[in-house]
This record gives C-alpha cells, sequence and structure tokens, in this order.
C-alpha cells in the first residue's frame, strides 16, 4: 500500500487554497504544513494513519508530464461533491461525473485538471 505521496505545484499559496475546497467532501483536510509544503490528510485519522497527512504538495517547477492523482471517495455523492468543489475552485473540467464501464462495471468518477494542469480524480469502486 502507498503511505503517502505528493506533487509539485507552481504556487503553494494558490494549490493550497484548491485542494482545500476540492479535497474536503472527500474527507481531506490539512494535516501539517510548512513554509514550502503541506500535507493533506483525513479529517478522522484512523489507526497507522500518518499524523502529517498522505498527500503532499510541495512549492517547486511542476513535474512533466504532469501526473494523474486519483483519490479514492466513499461514494457516488462524494465523487458529486469533489467535481462541485473543485470546479468552484477555479478547475478546469476534464470530465464530468459518471460512470466509466470501460474501467470495470461499478467505475464512477470526476476528472478536473488543478490550477496547474494535474489530472486529479476523485473514483467510487462501489455498486450504485
Amino acid at each position: 500500500m502507498i503511505d503517502h505521496t505528493g506533487i509539485f505545484v507552481s504556487d503553494l499559496a494558490v494549490s493550497r487554497a484548491f485542494y482545500e475546497a476540492a479535497l474536503a467532501p472527500l474527507g481531506y483536510v490539512v494535516r501539517r504544513a510548512f513554509d514550502d509544503a503541506v500535507g493533506f490528510g483525513a479529517r478522522d485519522l484512523q489507526p497507522g494513519d500518518d499524523p502529517a497527512g498522505d498527500f503532499w504538495l510541495t512549492a517547486a517547477a511542476p513535474m512533466t508530464p504532469r501526473s494523474h492523482i486519483a483519490l479514492r471517495a466513499a461514494d457516488r455523492a462524494q465523487v458529486d461533491a469533489f467535481h462541485q468543489a473543485a470546479m468552484a475552485a477555479g478547475a478546469t473540467d476534464h470530465g464530468a461525473p459518471g460512470p466509466r464501464p470501460h474501467y470495470h462495471a461499478n467505475y464512477y468518477a470526476a476528472f478536473v485538471l488543478d490550477p496547474d494542469g494535474y489530472n486529479v480524480e476523485a473514483v467510487c469502486h462501489r455498486e450504485g
């Protein structure tokens, strides 16, 4: 299992504000912040979770090519809420919420591009 990961962003303040809004529907909050980095993690930590977060933004030149980030949603309503929150926070739509049966029968996802052009997805694998 992956414990934590992250991306490089061109403007930490802009990206932090974007991700705070976009990830809130998925239960993510800022867990730790430094001058040059911020860590997001679950609002409600579970035993064994890294208290500093599992998704990090670091101030640096964005990666080329941009990577794809997929975050798990508990249900389809969270996917919808993620997309709505991300769009309100300035995302570019990259795939409206909906089923993606070419991945598997219960794959439901939404895709946005963040301020640096990273492809960010919220996905639910549960039926209906």
